[in-house]
């Protein structure tokens, strides 16, 4: 029910923090250099995972 959901949700937030965290520092190691505006690039990073992640939970827990 509705508890599943939160808990699911929370779950993928944590998991997309990790992701993309991972996902901008393998972006740093190639360029051999940390980037200018990291918090904003990690943010749109996460924003966008976000929004197809919670898309796809949507879908798969609507009916539960």
């Amino acid at each position: 029910g509705k508890m599943l959901q939160v808990v699911a949700f929370t779950v993928v937030a944590i998991v997309l923090y990790l992701v993309a965290d991972k996902f901008l520092d393998m972006i740093e190691v190639r360029r051999g250099q940390r980037l200018e505006h990291r918090s904003l690039i990690f943010f749109a990073i996460l924003v966008s995972l976000a929004m197809v992640s919670f898309n796809i939970l949507e879908r798969v827990l609507g009916g539960a």
